[in-house]
């Protein structure tokens, strides 16, 4: 399976930060959000994976170059001065995606999930990772039932940034900057919208605060990135 990492956001709730540096290059734990998203993705067994591009794009395809250095083979797509939303941007990396199920990573998040076993269920159009409501998105985004579909009424859980997706949900989308959300509620309408709700670690490091705890909770050694840290033992060293 072939994997997108989203990398294009401007991400204003993280400024000053973001003012000179692209939000997936910003550190926690001494490495780069990116990096640990690399490492996983390596370590699930993905071997293509492609990169979006646009504000501050040239710094991280600097930092990241090939991915030869993480085991991978990394290719771009650049969306301009302007990031064209989630759905926007993996519409236009389809081609580079295949036409084969894809995993799709938010780059500013940090997770422990196992990225091998995110697999796409017959039937369904998207698989969506869910988990427990932070305090700063206390309503949630979906509701699942026992056997995995997702569905409009019910408790509700994140969306965590980690999916699955046939190039099937963007089916009748015309090139352009749009978001993802209407093309999953779509799916959900459909009855081929699925997830499962993970109990591990996860963090949206979406401002300073929440970045400088997960930094804070990773130098203490509160817990650390599996992938990362057996990258680092067989003398793979994740780039500064």
């Amino acid at each position: 399976m072939r994997a997108m990492l989203l990398a294009a956001g401007r991400g204003e709730r993280m400024r000053p930060l973001t003012d000179s540096t692209a939000k997936p290059l910003l550190e926690a734990g001494g490495h780069a959000l990116i990096d640990y998203h690399l490492h996983a993705l390596r370590a699930a067994g993905v071997g293509e994976v492609v990169v979006n591009l646009s504000w501050q794009g040239e710094r991280i395809r600097s930092h990241v170059g090939s991915g030869a250095r993480y085991g991978l083979a990394i290719a771009y797509s650049d969306e301009g001065p302007v990031a064209l939303e989630a759905g926007g941007g993996i519409h236009r990396a389809l081609p580079q995606l295949g036409p084969g199920a894809f995993m799709v990573v938010n780059g500013d998040i940090w997770t422990d999930y196992p990225l091998a076993s995110l697999r796409l269920p017959e039937g369904s159009l998207a698989q969506l990772v869910l988990v427990a409501n932070p305090p700063q998105h206390p309503a949630g985004d979906f509701a699942l039932d026992p056997a995995g579909r997702v569905v409009p009424a019910g408790p509700r859980l994140t969306y965590a940034g980690l999916a699955a997706f046939h190039p099937d949900l963007f089916q009748g989308c015309e090139a352009g900057r749009f978001p993802l959300k209407p093309l999953l509620d779509r799916a959900l309408a459909g009855r081929r919208l699925t997830g499962e709700a993970w109990r591990g670690r996860w963090f949206d490091v979406g401002t300073p605060a929440r970045l400088a705890a997960l930094d804070g909770a990773l130098r203490a050694g509160e817990f650390s990135h599996p992938a990362l840290a057996t990258a680092s033992r067989g003398g793979v060293t994740a780039p500064r």
